[in-house]
């Protein structure tokens, strides 16, 4: 047993800015080292990138057209630092490194921290999902009921552009790969949010909740052995956090929307909602991951029939099942509830979808960029045009933690050398003289080689771009 701190830290006050710094300087969360590009036998290790921390602005809503920018991204990243910290984590083996990280993730700083951190991140984080909402014509369970069988219509015609995108890129298992971890990022945290759920005393006022939210609990459990097989087919192992640098912002999203509704008992109207959605999305999606993985990866795709699957009278008696009781006692506010949960939870599931397409094309396609990347300081050049530009000295080893740019910028490599990389199954060297086009929003991580590594990166402004384009 830990022996409580004999003096606390000092708190960081009402900004929220400041809080989110504060939280983020536990030592677990720091910027990652060069031998960090994955952390799979430290469950504890999240580096956030925190230095970014003192531009970035927490104190209100995020924009919806920002939410794939880099304060979504380390907003993400911290919030789940602020979810998992209730659930149990256990390393493969406790070395002094991962001890450190252990007691400073579980410390009674970090907990009050994270205790202060969450409402700032959740407000800008989730706020944006008020927006454009439409709400249902009519109140009552049938509605409800028509609008979530209109939407697996809908989405069972459309498919799956993230899957399609993945199915049509030239390096398949590269893509696979990065496929898989991205569902590794949110599958795992939007089960324990459902067996979160399911804590409390609540059987007098509808019975069947708490058995239904164990039994979806227990099946996730059940189907473990199969899920950590598939994983291993594509070379990936289960504990959480293991790829955490090359998680994406809406893939964090996903599994946090589930655990914010979860958490907050207040939103347990639009928790069932967004696990209807889940459902549903599983459903949907089970038979493509199952064929993607099989055909990239060559993987044990078993864990997808490790449950039935919904179909529409699936879905019509789930809906009725959760809502009816619930509505005879709460009344509309039910219904309501429930709507804003499942278009909250399909709005991060189509956002992801986006970021999932632009990443792996780009990836997929990086000596496309790198030639975009000549046309562009060929562009600059000739028409002796000044944009702006950061430009940073590195020295051996040194690594840029994985994050994401607010505008399109050029990486170009003045003197030295460095790997570059955007997923676990590769990394780019760059020499001297060599440049690249990251578009806004990709995730991408760098680690310089040489003894000093110098590199400029000018800001391509969209207009330009589209000029050049």
């Amino acid at each position: 047993m830990t022996a409580p701190s004999p003096h606390y830290s000092p708190l960081p006050g009402d900004d929220p800015n400041e809080i989110v710094k504060a939280f983020a300087a536990n030592r677990a969360f720091r910027a990652a080292e060069w031998e960090e590009l994955t952390t799979e036998d430290n469950p504890y290790r999240r580096p956030v990138r925190p230095d970014d921390l003192a531009w970035l602005d927490y104190s209100g809503p995020m924009p919806a057209d920002k939410a794939l920018k880099l304060s979504g991204l380390l907003g993400h990243r911290m919030l789940r630092n602020v979810y998992d910290l209730d659930a149990l984590h256990l390393p493969p083996a406790r070395t002094p490194a991962v001890a450190e990280d252990q007691k400073a993730f579980y410390s009674h700083d970090n907990r009050v921290l994270s205790a202060l951190a969450k409402p700032v991140l959740e407000n800008h984080l989730f706020s944006f999902l008020a927006e454009g909402r439409t709400p249902l014509e009519r109140p009552g369970v049938a509605a409800a009921t028509s609008h979530v069988i209109g939407a697996f219509e809908q989405r069972r015609a459309v498919g799956n552009k993230a899957i399609d995108a993945v199915e049509r890129t030239v390096g398949k298992r590269e893509a696979g790969t990065f496929l898989m971890l991205q569902l590794s990022a949110f599958l795992p945290s939007m089960n324990a949010a459902v067996g979160r759920a399911a804590l409390g005393e609540y059987d007098h006022a509808c019975d069947s909740l708490r058995p239904f939210l164990v039994d979806e609990y227990r099946s996730w459990v059940n189907s473990s052995a199969a899920y950590a097989k598939m994983l291993d087919g594509g070379g990936l192992k289960t504990p959480a956090a293991a790829y955490w640098q090359l998680y994406l912002t809406t893939s964090l999203a996903r599994g946090n929307h589930l655990h914010h509704l979860s958490v907050n008992r207040e939103n347990l109207f639009a928790f069932l909602g967004a696990l209807v959605h889940k459902k549903m999305d599983e459903s949907l999606t089970r038979d493509r991951f199952a064929d993607a993985f099989a055909t990239c990866l060559t993987a044990d795709t078993g864990y997808f029939g490790t449950a039935p699957a919904l179909a529409e009278d699936g879905l019509r008696e789930l809906v009725g099942r959760l809502l009816t009781p619930l509505v005879a006692r709460y009344g509309d506010e039910v219904v309501e509830g429930f709507h804003q949960g499942f278009e909250d939870a399909a709005r991060f599931a189509g956002l992801w979808e986006t970021d999932m397409v632009e990443q792996v094309t780009w990836a997929d396609s990086i000596q496309e960029y790198q030639d975009k990347a000549i046309r562009i300081d060929k562009y600059l050049s000739d028409n002796n045009i000044v944009v702006d530009l950061d430009t940073f000295v590195e020295s051996n080893e040194e690594t840029s933690t994985t994050h994401v740019h607010n505008e399109h910028r050029l990486v170009m490599i003045e003197s030295g050398q460095m790997h570059f990389w955007n997923n676990v199954t590769h990394k780019i060297e760059f020499n001297q003289g060599d440049k690249v086009l990251i578009p806004v929003s990709r995730l991408h991580g760098s680690t310089v080689l040489s003894g000093e590594c110098t590199y400029h990166q000018p800001i391509i402004p969209d207009d330009m771009l589209n000029q050049i384009f």
